[in-house]
């Protein structure tokens, strides 16, 4: 066997032996507790109580001792109750144990919780259950293998969900495990920074059992569309899609059944939707004279409903949007990376440059997760998923949603843990994730809820309804809880849920605040896919195939137009040639005529001209003829006949 595998085989049992001794730890730990519990409940006596802390400390000193340090160190908002009785003297310890609360706990729904969240495969620690103090030997755990049944991490403004989210990936990432998570403020990027330790971190800590130390992840950050520090990720107006850019440009349910049958004609007619340039030129070319008659074969796509998502394209261009698309476009495979050392990859996506455009944001995360969906093969139930996915901001994504882009979403958190790819929803209250939606989520951490209107009261008690029954006034704490507690249920490795545990949520061991940028842009420096998503490209595709279309058509009408010219030119200048020759040839005739008059009077010697003007001219009538011809000569002679032959009457 090869040094590699001796070291493998080195650490697998490792963790083993490390994992029993923590599981028996912790069932040691949870029967004092329940014992201790048992005897508060009861009330017990003095002397019974300094047998139990007698017991107690001969079975955990260390445990007792690391106790003991840790609450003289927590903060005013960690305890809020009185010491634990191994804390103080045996004679004092009596009317304390009697006086102290119990919680909302008793010792048997302890111990189910205890049992509930142990399991044999590995974990990730969320941190102690809360019985209104930490109770460290209950550590709530999510099983690794069942992060790819997908969760959701919910609760008000400032409550700690970013830090949930952080302490999650940092364990995924430890345990080879890529992750993917949008960073809208930038807080995530302190995963790649170790943490900086203070006393109230500490104490914090140590109060539920976290043995913290600070620990950088190995991350890499990504921009949408370069915009920002990070590599650029970038996407084709083809693989986004009709649906997804529908909901991008709100567009109504007859719209987006009209974009999509004009993504069909661009793939019929081999014209390759890059950008947004692409998509408007096709747009433009079948509402222009050259395409209607193309138009008119696209059943359903009116010339009007065709501007509209012009128009609409244009005002999203306008915006800065069109940066988002191109060429070349992102693998989503480049997310399922695993460091050198072993350890998962996490990948930011920074956004704060497109906060005035959420909608896009949160599609644009949709896009990249339907993506995983299409590339990755099945893997059935694995011990740990490919890939968890953290959709920040989760409440963009279904606002203004039309049906069968919510039933794209469903199917595809239905369907994708087959992938090995868990999906976790971060927002701010359950009700902004869809039913279909939350019913495909195994694990559940809900921190604080407010309660200020009817509205806001309404959405706590239907939050409360979709938790498994259990010993706590669910609808009281999810109003009381602190910041970085929340009310936990996962899926156990046997697919059932777990108990509702109060739990105090373990500490990130990254910086809790931002990386400085200086170190964001060396990292992005000197991450191997600057050099293949770096540089933008512009091939060649249904912008420049119509223009270069467009252009023919126009070129072939201002061709026909000069054809045009040019006959008309030519029969204007062949007319004028006629008119000329007959004209020439007029003047020939003359010619040849006065050539021939010349001709007889020169033969004749002059009475050619004579006769002809005898001829041509009228001889001069005389003054009989002139009598004869005259108006009154006739009109008498007229009447001399019509009396001699009878015509008169007539």
């Amino acid at each position: 066997m090869s040094a590699p595998d001796d070291a493998e085989l080195a650490r697998l049992q490792a963790e083993a032996e490390a994992a029993e001794a923590a599981l028996k730890l912790a069932q040691a730990k949870a029967a004092l507790a329940a014992a201790q519990a048992a005897r508060a409940a009861a009330g017990g006596s003095a002397a019974g109580g300094s047998a139990a802390a007698g017991d107690s400390e001969a079975a955990a000193p260390a445990d007792s001792e690391e106790k003991t340090d840790a609450e003289d160190d927590i903060p005013a908002s960690a305890p809020r109750n009185p010491p634990s009785p191994r804390n103080v003297t045996p004679d004092a310890e009596a009317p304390a144990s009697a006086a102290s609360p119990t919680g909302p706990l008793d010792a048997d729904e302890i111990a189910a919780v205890v049992a509930g969240y142990t399991f044999e495969g590995q974990t990730l620690d969320l941190g102690a259950l809360m019985n209104t103090e930490p109770v460290p030997a209950a550590q709530i755990r999510i099983p690794l293998a069942m992060m790819n049944r997908h969760g959701l991490v919910a609760g008000a403004t400032g409550t700690g969900k970013t830090r949930t989210l952080q302490g999650l990936a940092e364990q995924l990432a430890e345990k080879g495990v890529p992750v993917f998570a949008a960073d809208i403020k930038g807080d995530l990027s302190g995963v790649a920074t170790p943490g900086e330790p203070s006393d109230k971190l500490i104490a914090r800590t140590q109060a539920i059992g976290q043995d913290w130390k600070p620990t950088a992840s190995v991350t890499e950050y990504f921009a949408l569309g370069g915009i920002g520090k990070g590599v650029p990720v970038r996407a084709t107006v083809s693989g986004f899609g009709p649906l997804l850019l529908s909901k991008v440009l709100g567009l109504n349910a007859t719209q987006e059944s009209s974009l999509g049958l004009v993504f069909h004609y661009a793939d019929a007619n081999g014209l390759a939707l890059v950008d947004l340039s692409d998509l408007r030129a096709v747009l433009t070319y079948l509402t222009s004279d050259e395409g209607k008659a193309e138009l008119k074969t696209l059943g359903g796509l009116s010339a009007a409903t065709a501007g509209v998502i012009l128009r609409e394209l244009i005002t999203f261009a306008d915006d800065g949007a069109d940066v988002f698309f191109g060429e070349p476009e992102f693998d989503v495979r480049d997310f399922l990376r695993v460091a050198a050392d072993g350890r998962g990859v996490i990948s930011l996506l920074e956004v704060p440059g497109i906060a005035d455009k959420p909608a896009l944001f949160s599609t644009f995360l949709m896009y990249l997760l339907a993506e995983l969906f299409e590339i990755l093969p099945e893997v059935g139930d694995a011990d740990k998923p490919k890939l968890v996915f953290f959709f920040d901001e989760a409440h963009l994504l279904f606002t203004d949603a039309s049906k069968d882009f919510l039933a794209a979403i469903t199917q595809t958190v239905r369907l994708i843990r087959s992938k090995g790819v868990g999906v976790f929803f971060v927002t701010q209250t359950p009700k902004d994730v869809p039913s279909d939606v939350l019913a495909q989520l195994g694990s559940r951490v809900q921190h604080a809820l407010r309660a200020f209107t009817p509205d806001d009261a309404k959405a706590l008690r239907a939050t409360v309804g979709t938790y498994p029954k259990s010993g706590y006034d669910l609808e009281r704490v999810l109003q009381e809880l602190g910041t970085g507690e929340a009310i936990v249920t996962v899926m156990s490795e046997k697919g059932a849920p777990t108990p509702v545990a109060w739990t105090r949520l373990r500490a990130p061991q990254g910086l809790m605040s931002p990386t400085p940028d200086p170190d964001i842009e060396r990292a992005v420096h000197a991450s191997p896919l600057l050099a293949k998503y770096g540089t933008a490209i512009d091939r060649e595709s249904a912008r420049e195939i119509l223009t270069a279309k467009m252009n023919a058509a126009a070129e072939a009408e201002a061709a026909e137009e000069a054809a045009a010219a040019k006959a008309k030119a030519d029969a204007d200048k062949e007319l004028a040639k006629q008119q000329a020759a007959i004209a020439k040839a007029d003047a020939a005739a003359e010619k040849e005529r006065q050539r021939e008059h010349d001709r007889l009077m020169k033969a004749t010697g002059g009475t050619a001209k004579s006769r002809t003007t005898r001829t041509t001219r009228k001889a001069d009538a005389s003054p009989l003829d002139q009598i004869l011809n005259s108006k009154s000569t006739q009109t008498i002679l007229n009447s001399v006949i019509r009396g001699m032959f009878g015509t008169g009457r007539r």
